[in-house]
């Protein structure tokens, strides 16, 4: 079993979004993109989702993915899951947390 943690502050992916929008596109499929946004507080779950992508790189110990290949999916219930390269990620489970300031992920390879 392989494990990935990662926090993030909030703050830090709002004025990396704001300063550097293209930040927003490198790191982020448009179906993430336009769910954050859709979103009263869009940076919270931009950061989760930052957050998610870096746990599940660790997780897969970097292995030539890059974290645009990493997107978080949500089931009927709401559950995140994770899509590598467009296809459902299998034998991965993905807990999400966020506060006001931080938001974690934490990613587990069976």
């Amino acid at each position: 079993m392989e494990l990935g943690l990662d926090i993030v502050e909030i703050e830090r992916v709002r004025k990396l979004g704001k300063s550097a929008p293209r930040f927003l596109s490198r790191v982020f499929t448009p179906a993430e993109i336009a769910y954050c946004r859709g979103k009263k507080n869009p940076w919270q779950h931009f950061a989760v989702r930052f957050a998610a992508k870096e746990a599940v790189w660790k997780a897969l110990d970097r292995d030539g993915i890059s974290l645009k290949d990493i997107s978080v999916s949500r089931d009927s219930r709401g559950k995140p899951g994770v899509l590598l390269k467009g296809r459902r990620a299998s034998g991965l489970k993905l807990s999400l947390s966020h506060s006001d300031h931080y938001a974690v992920a934490v990613a587990v390879k069976a």
